[in-house]
């Protein structure tokens, strides 16, 4: 689903749409200030765009979303997930953000890589999580799922949603053998290329996951040019972002 406000663009996720004090949204690149190959909503300060462009953009995001803070990761294409509660004012290196705060967007920067976004409402917890073919290898998402057990939820309860990402037809590996464990090479083409998406759904259902709370985009970030950044594409680029968050009104 595509909504819009103020000229920015983004698209929600339809297993959360009754959810009406959830925000969830993956931004397009869209009704911000950055010029040039950052054109024009980048989110990322980490690639070449100038600060005071990102910083506007983020403010853009934060008051869209509704919410006081926006709470960033440094990602670093590990496993780590770290847990915001009031007080934190430094998040470590991290791919993974959980909170039951209210009030507070989880934001995952992305330009190929899977955002997912991960919501139970009995215990009224979020997580975000950055997902690149490294952090499949790693299985992220099974540690995230891990830990929404260990604070109480059921496996029943867990949703979860992943942002438009790098689809088959451009996720090219030709050193395959060396960078992916051989339970992905069922996944790949003819011309080396792998599904990461059915891979992630994989290990999400095998997680515990029900297949049922599962909601994967069938975008490709490389193929819509238009609408999504891309590194795979255009290399020097800029970063879309994924936000989830639960508001306080």
């Amino acid at each position: 689903m595509e909504f819009e406000k103020r000229k920015l663009e983004w698209l929600e996720f339809e297993l959360l749409e009754d959810y009406f004090h959830l925000f969830d949204g993956s931004f397009m690149r869209h009704g911000g200030v950055s010029e040039g190959r950052f054109a024009s909503l980048n989110l990322s300060a980490s690639v070449g765009d100038h600060p005071d462009n990102v910083k506007v953009n983020k403010e853009l995001v934060r008051e869209t979303v509704g919410v006081s803070k926006l709470i960033f990761a440094n990602q670093v294409h590990g496993n780590n997930i770290v847990e915001v509660v009031k007080g934190l004012d430094h998040i470590p290196n991290a791919d993974g953000l959980f909170t039951q705060e209210k009030d507070v967007g989880l934001v995952i920067t992305h330009a190929d890589c899977q955002a997912a976004i991960f919501y139970n409402p009995e215990i009224e917890a979020i997580a975000a999580l950055h997902v690149g073919w490294k952090g499949l290898v790693q299985n992220l998402y099974k540690k995230c799922v891990d830990l929404f057990i260990s604070k109480g939820s059921k496996l029943h309860d867990i949703i979860v949603c992943v942002s438009p990402s790098l689809g088959k037809c451009h996720a090219e590996f030709v050193n395959y053998k060396k960078e992916l464990p051989e339970d992905f090479w069922s996944y790949k083409d003819e011309k080396d290329h792998f599904d990461l998406k059915a891979i992630a759904k994989k290990q999400l259902m095998d997680a515990g996951v029900y297949e049922g709370n599962i909601e994967i985009s069938d975008v490709c970030t490389y193929a819509a040019k238009d609408d999504f950044f891309s590194h795979r594409r255009d290399k020097e680029t800029g970063r879309n972002a994924t936000v989830i968050a639960i508001n306080s009104r």
